[in-house]
């Protein structure tokens, strides 16, 4: 793993495709911007896990298995996306 320092307004570039960028830090919360191609997918880590979770109980059997519940109850709790200005033309990096 590589482990590097940025401050708000630096960024990380992965490939020539993707940069991540620090917009702000508050606390112990880093809030993040990343740019990717579209037919790119970004999603959280423990999403990504509850899903699995709950894939590997229904490949068990486990049609009400925790992990399903779980994934379920993390999607009706998200709180509904703020309106935002449509995103501006990707730039080369």
């Amino acid at each position: 793993m590589l482990v590097i320092k940025r401050k708000a307004g630096e960024s990380v570039v992965i490939g020539n495709q993707i940069r991540i960028t620090v917009l702000e830090t508050h606390g112990g919360a880093v809030r993040l911007g990343i740019e990717a191609p579209p037919q790119l997918s970004v999603y959280r880590a423990e999403l990504v896990n509850d899903a699995e979770r709950a894939n590997r109980a229904a490949a068990e059997g486990e049609t009400n298995s925790a992990a399903a519940k779980k994934l379920g109850s993390r999607r009706a709790s998200r709180p509904a996306p703020e309106k935002r200005p449509p995103p501006r033309p990707r730039e080369e990096i």
